[in-house]
């Protein structure tokens, strides 16, 4: 590679204007492209992103958060009998892996509830989730198992 074979490059980018250099420049000039007086025509200035000319500042203008975080909350996840007459077949069993296959459960809750809501006529196999008093019974009235 010799210095007179490089081909100029074709998105060059133009030289930055020189203002302030006199009428005779052909830019500028007595103002210099700052407009008239204020705060932006002199040197120095140098306002922050924020800065929206004596306002008060948008980050300033929205109300605080409040509240926290309690890092002792139990986040329980709740299902109906109902929902387990509707995506269950006879003789299923009814587990946290089987209710996170078919998206009734989130990804991680604390523990996991079914409720004595709506009516059940399958026998369901049933093992390591809490079940109501309600729920037992129609459970087991049903013929499931509880395990």
């Amino acid at each position: 590679m010799y210095l007179e074979n490089i081909t100029k490059r074709k998105n060059r980018k133009n030289k930055s204007k020189r203002l302030g250099r006199g009428y005779g420049s052909g830019v500028g000039g007595h103002t210099v492209g700052r407009g008239q007086k204020g705060q932006k025509s002199r040197s120095g200035h140098k306002s922050t992103v924020a800065f929206e000319g004596g306002n008060v500042p948008f980050f300033r203008r929205m109300p605080k958060y409040r509240g926290f975080n309690n890092p002792n909350k139990v986040r329980a996840q709740v299902i109906s009998v109902r929902d387990i007459q509707e995506n269950f077949k006879s003789k299923e069993v009814v587990s946290f892996d089987s209710l996170r296959e078919k998206k009734m459960v989130r990804i991680k809750p604390d523990f996991i509830k079914i409720l004595g809501n709506g009516e059940l006529n399958k026998a369901v196999i049933i093992e390591g989730i809490q079940v109501s008093a309600s729920a037992r019974e129609k459970i087991e009235k049903a013929g499931g198992v509880i395990k």
